[in-house]
């Protein structure tokens, strides 16, 4: 393949896909209704359909996944409390310090080697009972790990964690963003995911493709609390089921494809390897690809190369580089990525 496109090949984020025909034909048909009335019958088979199939009662539409961690966080919590997570987690890193903006609670941001919390890291980290300490009320899980390369909790990683949370009192909240991402790597269930945790947040537009939208799910009395916050929050919808018809298409097609994401991160990590300027690659296994660079290529000169061949790429901390996999970037096209990767172009 000649190193030449005259098409953009856009890797910023899973984020960038666009509705397809037959998403948006459903989109255009969707019935509607009021939303803040709960008069919208497509967000009403969402809700429930997400509830259904992570095995919990209830759920909540809104339009962004900071939004339904956020909420969660409020729900969970009071001021006073502190809330655990990895400290690359996007609550932590990503959502404005939310956390503290909205529910007044603190933060405990937790190092681990491989990017994931464990049993150990969460005992550690409990708070005493004094009064000079925070209450530890919340753990949160963010699972894939988005700065830590797309890695994967086990199914058995997730149990030890839910069973230190329960005989410690502690409430679990998954940051799911890509959960399905997991669910096709892992091969578990989302009901399996849905009994370990309180609290789930699962995001519609990122590899599954719909437009906008996340999920918030758990009992009927959280999601009932939930519903006030959302409100408070300005998260109140109308007619809505134009959006959440998007995640319905996307939840009936486009799950199974996100297994093709995965390969084509797995082909653009081969590549990287043989890229003279790469000095090491993240080893996450599923659409994000995270590698650094040599001392001799700053990211914004490697990025700098890659849009003078049509690739969009992003930096991702001081010698680091994240390309996404997504729906809407062809065999063809991580083809002639890997290509360019591979070729002199970065000598």
């Amino acid at each position: 393949m000649e190193l030449e496109l005259k098409q953009t090949i856009n890797l910023i984020s899973d984020t960038v896909t666009k509705p397809c025909k037959n998403m948006l034909a459903a989109m255009m048909s969707a019935e509607v209704g009021d939303d803040v009335f709960k008069e919208d019958p497509t967000v009403m088979q969402l809700e429930e359909k997400m509830a259904k199939m992570f095995g919990h009662e209830a759920a909540l539409f809104c339009p962004s996944g900071t939004m339904t961690n956020q909420i969660a966080i409020k729900v969970h919590t009071k001021p006073l409390d502190e809330v655990i997570c990895e400290k690359h987690s996007h609550i932590f890193l990503y959502e404005v310090g939310g956390y503290a903006f909205h529910s007044g609670v603190a933060i405990q941001p937790v190092e681990s080697i491989d990017g994931k919390l464990n049993s150990e890291l969460i005992i550690e980290n409990i708070k005493g009972k004094f009064d000079w300490l925070p209450n530890t009320k919340l753990v949160v899980v963010e699972n894939t790990g988005n700065r830590t390369g797309g890695n994967c909790y086990t199914l058995n990683e997730l149990n030890v964690i839910k069973d230190t949370c329960r005989n410690n009192a502690l409430k679990l909240h998954l940051d799911g963003a890509r959960i399905f991402n997991a669910i096709i790597e892992e091969s578990y269930t989302p009901i399996q995911i849905g009994e370990i945790f309180d609290s789930i947040s699962v995001c519609l537009s990122k590899g599954l493709g719909a437009p906008i939208g996340s999920v918030l799910i758990s009992n009927s009395d959280f999601i009932k609390e939930a519903r006030k916050v959302r409100k408070v929050f300005g998260g109140g919808m109308r007619q809505a089921g134009i959006i959440a018809a998007a995640g319905i298409y996307a939840l009936d097609h486009n799950i199974p494809d996100l297994k093709r994401d995965h390969e084509h991160a797995n082909l653009i990590k081969k590549s990287l390897l043989k890229n003279k300027a790469v000095s090491s690659i993240k080893k996450g296994n599923t659409n994000i690809i995270i590698f650094d660079l040599q001392e001799t290529m700053s990211p914004q000169k490697f990025i700098e190369l890659l849009m003078q061949k049509n690739i969009r790429a992003t930096a991702f901390g001081k010698q680091s580089v994240r390309f996404v996999t997504h729906r809407d970037v062809s065999r063809d096209e991580i083809d002639y990525v890997c290509e360019v990767l591979e070729s002199d172009v970065f000598n």
